[in-house]
């Protein structure tokens, strides 16, 4: 089955494709890909730019300010302003999950990350994700990258282009009518890319994940695309398909 437009639908259902996607994959690679002692497990993403000050009180202290409040200054009302944005992109690319390899459950010795729409919608946002790819790599961790969505302004040459930049400075360019991307990355004294990249309507090739210096296994991307896709709601595959969200029903008198 080939690969589908996800940017015709919000970002929030792309998330939930990209959850299931992420335990097929974990699943496959359980079930004999990975040799002994190496497992794949699921984790959240954890936001590196995330500061414990924004998390103070979260729970209580929303109550205790409604109670202590006298002063006047504070306030539960949304702001109101001429011109007000809002996104959730980043929100749901913070709660993505990646595949993690660990050996013995213990040590992490590679990544697969899914990106999602957020790891692309602010200069941030990219800054972030180039970053924590580079420092998985200094620190001796294989990254596998799954890109579905076309450039945008903040990476007009793609994912993989800022990411190699921070290691060589090459040449790289989209071939015709191909504007997604896979990329492999294996770390040790000498880095290497492995890149493919492909379009909307491909069926994507395995991929080569590396375990160890010099050793990889081949991670079906395909199989397990299918696999999420045939567990996705109708409605919501009809979405993707037609770029239509279905309108909700009108409630009743």
């Amino acid at each position: 089955m080939p690969i589908h437009d996800w940017t015709r639908i919000p970002a929030g259902l792309f998330h939930d494709f990209h959850q299931t996607w992420s335990i097929q994959l974990k699943i496959a690679l359980n079930s004999g890909i990975l040799p002994k002692g190496l497992a794949a497990l699921v984790e959240q993403r954890a936001g590196t730019k995330v500061l414990d000050v924004l998390a103070i009180e979260s729970r209580s202290g929303a109550r205790r300010r409604q109670d202590d409040n006298s002063s006047g200054l504070l306030t539960l009302e949304r702001p109101t302003a001429t011109i007000t944005y809002r996104t959730t992109n980043e929100i749901y690319a913070g709660r993505a999950n990646r595949i993690v390899i660990k050996h013995h459950l213990g040590r992490t010795v590679a990544v697969i990350e899914i990106l999602s729409p957020g790891n692309k919608d602010s200069r941030a946002a990219v800054r972030d994700f180039v970053d924590k790819t580079i420092d998985f790599l200094r620190a001796g961790i294989h990254v596998l990258i799954v890109d579905l969505f076309p450039p945008s302004p903040r990476d007009p040459l793609g994912m993989h282009k800022l990411i190699w930049d921070e290691i060589s400075d090459e040449p790289f360019a989209f071939p015709p009518g191909k504007d997604r991307i896979l990329a492999s990355y294996e770390t040790g004294p000498e880095k290497s890319a492995f890149v493919e990249p492909i379009a909307v309507g491909d069926a994507m090739p395995d991929m080569p994940l590396f375990v160890t210096e010099g050793i990889h296994i081949k991670v079906p991307l395909e199989p397990t695309y299918q696999s999420a896709w045939q567990a996705c709601p109708e409605a919501l595959q009809e979405a993707v398909v037609t770029g239509v969200i279905p309108e909700p029903d009108a409630e009743e008198a």
